[in-house]
């Protein structure tokens, strides 16, 4: 195999890190314009590619820090921090290579993980992505309350116009 020249090694080391080719093209030195491109450009060559599987299987992961972010995201879920919560996900996702089974995993294992999830996040947080998620359903609640509304603001000015006729 031929050398890489630095740049590429730089991107190879960042790219193993975030499994981001933009943002690894940008902190191995390549320009904010031309990073999304250089970096799609390195992940297709063979050499490149070779040289992130020799640093992926050379990447070994102390399980120290694996337990200690675990125990980060314990303590954040416990204490409300959704964003902190997340964070920690994220980066054990990363040191575990995103390599989750979820064959393995039972529909109730699942909805527990969801429920941690939405007790870290909050209520305004879940009802928020609720309603991106199911935009059709509270589409339809927001016409029903607007019906609603508007039938009760009907009887109020049928009631006032009756009013005022028996005064008359």
């Amino acid at each position: 195999m031929s050398q890489l020249n630095d740049k590429q090694e730089q991107f190879c080391q960042n790219y193993v890190l975030s499994r981001n080719a933009t943002k690894a093209a940008k902190a191995a030195g390549y320009s904010e314009a031309s990073a999304y491109n250089q970096g799609h450009r390195l992940l297709q060559e063979e050499r490149i590619q070779e040289r992130l599987k020799e640093l992926t299987n050379e990447m070994v992961t102390n399980v120290d820090v694996v337990s200690e972010i675990e125990k980060q995201y314990e303590v954040a879920r416990n204490g409300g921090h959704g964003t902190v919560a997340l964070k920690a996900l994220e980066l054990l996702s990363r040191v575990r290579g995103n390599n989750t089974d979820v064959d393995n995993q039972t529909t109730e294992s699942l909805e527990e993980d969801i429920k941690g999830i939405m007790q870290a996040l909050g209520f305004d947080q879940c009802f928020l992505l609720f309603a991106e998620a199911f935009p059709d359903e509270f589409n339809e609640e927001e016409e029903q309350e607007e019906e609603l509304l508007l039938t009760e603001e009907l009887s109020s000015t049928t009631d006032t116009e009756a009013g005022s006729h028996d005064d008359a």
